[in-house]
Formats: C-alpha cells, sequence, structure tokens
C-alpha cells in the first residue's frame, strides 16, 4: 500500500485492502468525489470497478467527472517491475498510462469519509479547521477538559489560567504558558509556547518553541518554531509565520501573507506583501528622505511600480514630472517599472535619462510646469543596493509629512487609477536631456565668475571617483577655461563595487599630484555628485571637519569684504567650537530636514559635516560641482590657499558613533538623557545635548531607522573626548539593563 504524505484521509484502509483483494486486483487507486477537481486526476469507472479513463491535473474543458484520484495505491509486487530504476517516475503521469497501454486492468476504489489533499498553506490551514470542528474521524489525544463554550486537551504539563477563555477545540502541548485574560478558540499549539496576557487566537497552528508578547491578535495563522512576537502584533486576515523570525511590537499584517524563514519584521511595520528575500521588512519605506534596498530583492520592480502609484496618485492627474539615473542595470530596471506605476495614475514623464541628481534637480526647480521627480542610483554603501529619492516640485527631498502620505498610500495600496484615455504620457527624447545639462550649465555661468578663476591661473586636480559627473564636469571646466587634470573620469562597475578602497587610493594618489604639479586645489567628487573631499595646496588631505571649517571661513573672507553677514544653517549635530572665530557668519544649527523653500531662502550656506554644500545662490541641494566651483572662485578673488587657511584652523576633538538600543528602549534612553541632564546645561531641540563644560558636549539623537544610539561629542582634545565617550557608553549600558 502507497499512501501520499501530504494528505489527510479517515477512510477505512481494511476495506481498501479487502476490495483490491476481492478484484484480484494488480493495481487498485483509491477514489473520492470532490468540488473542485482541477488540482487532482480526475478519473471515470464502470461499473465493474474498472478505470476507463484518467486524465491527470485537467482544465475544466477537459473535466469529465468529479471523481478523483486520492494518491492512495494498492499494488502487486511484479507491478514494480515497470518502475525504471535511477530515473524520475511518476505514478500518474507514466506508469499508470504504461499499465493501460500493456493491457493491465487498473481498478478504482471508491472510499467513504474524509480526505484531503495539505500540499498547499491554505488546505493546511483547513484540515485543522476541520479537525476542530471534529469533521475528521480522529481521537485528539490528551487530557481532556471540559469548559463552558469549548473543550481543552492537554498534552503535557502547561500553565492555563483560570482566567483563559477556551472556545470550540484547543489543543495545547507540553511546557506552554498562557498569560491572563486570553482567549483561545479553534487553536492548535506544541511545545515550549510563551503567550503573554490578553492574546486573542482564533482559528490558528502554533508549532513548538514560540514566544508571543501580550495583546496580540492572530486569526488563522501558521507560526511555525523559533518566532519571536512583540506585543501587540495583529494578524486578523491571516498569516504564515515560517521558521526563525523575529517580529517586533505593534506590526500588523494587513492581508494574508507569508513570512519565508529567519526575517525580521521592524516594529510598527504594516506588512501588505509576501515576506521571501532579503533579511528584514522595515516598518518604513524612507530613510532619511531615501528608498533604499538590496536591488531585485528588497526593492524590485513590483515594489517599484507601487512607490510610483503611492507618490503619482497624490498629484493631480495630468501633472508632470522629471526622471533621472546613474548608469547601473538595477537603476534603469527599477526606473522602467516605476514609470509604469506612475503613466497609470494619468501622471507624465519627462526622463532625462543618465545624468547626475543635480542637474535633475535644478531642472526641476528651473520648471513651473514640473511638479515633482525621482531619481535611481547605486548605493554607495552598499554596491548590492539601490536608492530611490522622490523630490517635491523645488527639487527638494520630499518632507516628512509627504512621505508618510506615500507611505500610507503605499501600504494600504491606495492608488489611483484613470481611464485608458487619460494615461499619462512618456517623453525620452535626447533633447531633453541636452536641455536639461545647458540649463544647469547656464545657471553655473551667471553665477560663478569664472574670469577671477581664469585670470588668477588657477589649477585643480579632480578625481571624479567613476561617478555620474563625467559627462557634465570635464564640458563645465573646459568652458570657463580652468586648467585642470581629472582622474577616473569614466564608468567602471567594479571599481564602484569597492569604493572604500578607491577612495583611500585616490586620496593619495590626488595628494601627490597636487604637490608634484604645484596645483591650488585638488577636489575628490564622490559618484553621486553630492560630496566631496578637499586636498590643499600643500597636499594635506581635509577630514571632514576641517573641510567644513575652510568653506565656512572663505564665507567668513567674503562677507567682510562685501561688508555684510551671511547666514549659515548647521545641523544640531556638528562642532561649534569654532563659531566665534567667524565674525561675519550667522550660524544656526537645528533638524536638517523637511526644509521648504522659503526657509532656505534665508541662508547663503547650508552645510554638513560631510563634505555636503548646499550655496543657496545657485540652489537648496547639495551639489559638488558648484561647491568646488564656488571654493575655487572664492580662493581666487581673495588670492589664498587652501594650506594658508587650514593653518589657521582651530583644531579639536570632534567624533560620532552608534549605539546598539532595542527599539523599544529608545524612549526610555531620551528620558534618562533628560534627567540626567536636569542639572546640567542641555538643549532637547533634536534628541539631548548635554555640556559637561563651555566647550565639550555630547549629543545623543536616537537612529528613526535602525536600533541604534547616535552619539556625537566635542571636546578640546582627543584625552577629554574619549573620556566623556566612555563615561556615557557606560550609562547607556547601565541604563538598557535597569
Amino acid at each position: 500500500m502507497i499512501v501520499s504524505g501530504d494528505l489527510v484521509t479517515d477512510f477505512d484502509f481494511a476495506k481498501i485492502l479487502a476490495y483490491h483483494e476481492r478484484k484480484n486486483s494488480k493495481l487498485t487507486i483509491t477514489l473520492t468525489s470532490v468540488e473542485n477537481p482541477l488540482q487532482f486526476g480526475v478519473v471515470i469507472v464502470n461499473d465493474e470497478g474498472k478505470i476507463e479513463k484518467f486524465l491527470e491535473k485537467p482544465s475544466w474543458g477537459e473535466v469529465f467527472s468529479d471523481t478523483i484520484n486520492t494518491g492512495i495505491y494498492v499494488i502487486e509486487p511484479e507491478i514494480l517491475d515497470f518502475i525504471p530504476p535511477g530515473e524520475q517516475f511518476d505514478f500518474a503521469k507514466d506508469l499508470f498510462p504504461l499499465l493501460m497501454e500493456k493491457g493491465i486492468d487498473l481498478m478504482g476504489y471508491t472510499a467513504q469519509g474524509y480526505w484531503r489533499d495539505v500540499g498547499n498553506p491554505e488546505s493546511y490551514r483547513e484540515v485543522h479547521r476541520d479537525l476542530f470542528m471534529q469533521k475528521v474521524r480522529f481521537d485528539i489525544p490528551g487530557t481532556v477538559i471540559e469548559y463552558p463554550e469549548g473543550v481543552l486537551y492537554l498534552q503535557g504539563n502547561s500553565t492555563i489560567p483560570e482566567s483563559v477563555e477556551i472556545i470550540d477545540t484547543v489543543v495545547i502541548g507540553d511546557n506552554v504558558t498562557i498569560g491572563e485574560n486570553c482567549r483561545l478558540h479553534n487553536v492548535s499549539i506544541k511545545d515550549n509556547v510563551t503567550i503573554g496576557e490578553e492574546c486573542r487566537l482564533r482559528n490558528s497552528v502554533l508549532w513548538s518553541d514560540i514566544r508571543i508578547g501580550k495583546k496580540c491578535f492572530f486569526d488563522n495563522a501558521v507560526i511555525c518554531n523559533d518566532n519571536e512576537i512583540g506585543d501587540m502584533v495583529t494578524a486578523k486576515a491571516g498569516v504564515i509565520l515560517a521558521e526563525g523570525c523575529r517580529v517586533g511590537k505593534f506590526v500588523t499584517f494587513d492581508q494574508d501573507v507569508t513570512v519565508w524563514p529567519n526575517k525580521e519584521i521592524e516594529p510598527a511595520a504594516i506588512v501588505t506583501n509576501n515576506v521571501v528575500w532579503g533579511t528584514k521588512y522595515k516598518n518604513a519605506i524612507f530613510e532619511e528622505g531615501i528608498i533604499r534596498g538590496k536591488a531585485n530583492i528588497e526593492i524590485g520592480c513590483e515594489m517599484s511600480c507601487k512607490i510610483a502609484e503611492a507618490y503619482a496618485s497624490l498629484l493631480p492627474p495630468g501633472s508632470t514630472i522629471t526622471i533621472g539615473r546613474d548608469f547601473e542595470d538595477s537603476s534603469r530596471m527599477l526606473k522602467r517599472a516605476f514609470d509604469g506605476g506612475v503613466l497609470a495614475t494619468g501622471v507624465n514623464i519627462i526622463d532625462l535619462q543618465e545624468l547626475p541628481p543635480s542637474v535633475l534637480r535644478q531642472y526641476i526647480y528651473s520648471r513651473d510646469d514640473i511638479q515633482g521627480g525621482a531619481y535611481f542610483r547605486k548605493s554607495l554603501h552598499d554596491p548590492s543596493s539601490v536608492e530611490i529619492i522622490l523630490y517635491n516640485d523645488e527639487g527638494l527631498r520630499l518632507s516628512t509629512a509627504m512621505a508618510k502620505n506615500v507611505e500610507k498610500n503605499y501600504f494600504k495600496e491606495s492608488f489611483r487609477k484613470v481611464d485608458y484615455k487619460d494615461m499619462g504620457s512618456l517623453n525620452d527624447s535626447q533633447e531633453l536631456h541636452l536641455d536639461a545639462c545647458r540649463t544647469y550649465k547656464r545657471s553655473i555661468e551667471k553665477i560663478i565668475d569664472h574670469n577671477i578663476i581664469r585670470g588668477s591661473e588657477f589649477r585643480v586636480a579632480i578625481d571624479l571617483m567613476f561617478g555620474i559627473t563625467k559627462d557634465i564636469f570635464p564640458i563645465i571646466l573646459s568652458e570657463i577655461q580652468i586648467e585642470n587634470i581629472l582622474l577616473n573620469a569614466y564608468y567602471d562597475k567594479l571599481k564602484l563595487e569597492n569604493l572604500q578602497h578607491y577612495i583611500k587610493v585616490s586620496k593619495e594618489e590626488l595628494s601627490k599630484i597636487v604637490t608634484a604639479l604645484g596645483f591650488n586645489l585638488g577636489v575628490l567628487i564622490y559618484p553621486h555628485g553630492q560630496r566631496l573631499t578637499l586636498v590643499a595646496d600643500d597636499g594635506k588631505v581635509l577630514d571632514r571637519v576641517d573641510v567644513l571649517i575652510v568653506v565656512l571661513r572663505l564665507m567668513d573672507i567674503e562677507a567682510a569684504s562685501n561688508n555684510t553677514r551671511y547666514k549659515v544653517f548647521l545641523p544640531s549635530w556638528a562642532p561649534d567650537m569654532m563659531d566665534a572665530d567667524f565674525k561675519h557668519l550667522d550660524i544656526s544649527r537645528g533638524k536638517y530636514q523637511n526644509f521648504a523653500k522659503n526657509e532656505f531662502k534665508e541662508y547663503d550656506l547650508i552645510a554638513t559635516v560631510d563634505g555636503n554644500f548646499a550655496f543657496t545662490e545657485f540652489s537648496y541641494h547639495r551639489d559638488a560641482i558648484y561647491a568646488t566651483l564656488k571654493i575655487m572662485e572664492l580662493l581666487s578673488r581673495h588670492g589664498l590657499s587652501l594650506s594658508e587657511i587650514e593653518h589657521e584652523v582651530k583644531h579639536f576633538f570632534y567624533t560620532r558613533c552608534k549605539i546598539a538600543c532595542a527599539q523599544h528602549k529608545k524612549g526610555k534612553m531620551m528620558r534618562k538623557f533628560l534627567e540626567y541632564a536636569k542639572d546640567k546645561r542641555h538643549s532637547s531641540i533634536d534628541g539631548v545635548k548635554i555640556w559637561e563644560n563651555d566647550t565639550d558636549w555630547v549629543l545623543m539623537i536616537p537612529d528613526q531607522y535602525s536600533e541604534n544610539l547616535n552619539l556625537y561629542i566635542q571636546a578640546k582634545n582627543k584625552e577629554e573626548g574619549m573620556q566623556i565617550h566612555d563615561k556615557y557608553k557606560n550609562l547607556i549600558s547601565r541604563w538598557l539593563e535597569e
């Protein structure tokens, strides 16, 4: 007797064997009737029980019976001789047709009772529902305990408080702990499971070694081994969690989804699709205004299309957005998927193809008829990841509020669908690309005084780092007629995948070239064209703090020469020990997010501590091309060398680091820092900043997107700075354990 391994039945096998012997059959197939025979082998038998017709998994047009093959066979030993050794050979597809050709009668026995194939998750759940409702002749093992509304089958030593409500059939294995005031309705729980208080579980199957937090709600769930689930997780429409998953607090499974093994679902995530690829399902799609993930794994074509629909649905029908990308194949692929989503909402696209993001943003800003944009690029931090950046009608990244609206549309799949006559159009002519580049160059030429740079015989060495600026920056330098040497002005995919190594090599090479040839300046332009590193004329490579101070010093000198004051905005974590040295700058600090155009207009320079500069006379976004030209112009106008300015820089200690902190403890850390800061000078504008003395401080900002605390430290010297670091690191460790 052969019984398929993926079925549940209560057929009387003795009757099947007796029929086989009575008919003197060589092979007997057990049959039954089902409502939907499409997934099975359909069979017709004559009055004597002989199979006359057999068809494996037919279409509805081929269905000739509702009697199907159950996968239960009785065979005589000689039948095995027809099965070739060492080959794949299927009973229904190969053996049965062969036997019928040989004239061997196949007998069919129609069995009475319960039968269900459990070859897919839904059938697996339906079998359990049938067991709960006692539709199967099956004696559930365990001690039977009667409840007012149900029966509990207890199969080991487990803790069931009196407050637990049992409805219909509940099966509980060994070493199971159920919290107070839980409700279990048609639930099977195996061994070593802990369930928090006030949980509601219905029509669900829990395997072994599972921990579930308090106030969770699961309906129609299958939770496999070794899963850890936080508090207040909800799955009202079904979920399947494979082995080894970690589900954070407040997660919602919005529809019946499957989570594959060893996945992490971030706290407060709304899971609307199967989680198959990658290791983590995020609770938000934006991180610092960027959508970032493994190309074709965490961000595939379907996700890109949905992001497009979510974003474009917020724009009026008939609007126009502009799209650009870098050279990567993944960027091209995801952009094309994005195109389809945008067009489906009735929004038009101008596709500028391969160009720097700063050019795209300048183009959006310069045209009143463009309502937004998107850019696709490879991540510099992880060569396997891609980034999607969405812009508003001013060429700025979406505000937090706008990003939240996109996420809301995305997770709820609230997309506008237009009639086929109203779908958007796509224009990707080469002339538009050229027009965007011309617009960008003309804007630079209007503002940068290239005569001063050229007149000072300024010479510069620039490393373009195999990036997207390779096609436009050389043309700008040529038209301004600046003597230059360009390095790595070509695209190299393999080198970009090992970028950190080449950054180090490029700094060393640039330093040697600048000193050997007596050049005024060396500039390292990072591949996206937004960040830069400076090399002084004496060959010194400036660190990120020194680059910021040098640019501020140049702005201070320029303001003094114009007898005016310049306003500068820096993020809250930027150092401030040098502020008093700039007599003509008004420096503000705050949250480096959600700036609108009107706020940008208040400042002459907006910068970070990472080589990112936005000179608002030209644009409100970071642009390494313009920043390079502006630095060259300021050095030329005032007859200065970078080494002179750098030698005057006040050096001090500044660092930042990350300290691991679980999501649910971030609020506690904020409270602890504020309590500790009560008797000290402190600020809570962005995180908690505590001054140790007049100059030295520590700033703690919980990371919005990862389970970390960001710690920024400023001190007079490294020794004092490390003392502050060690002090607060130890405090955080102690507070986390309390």
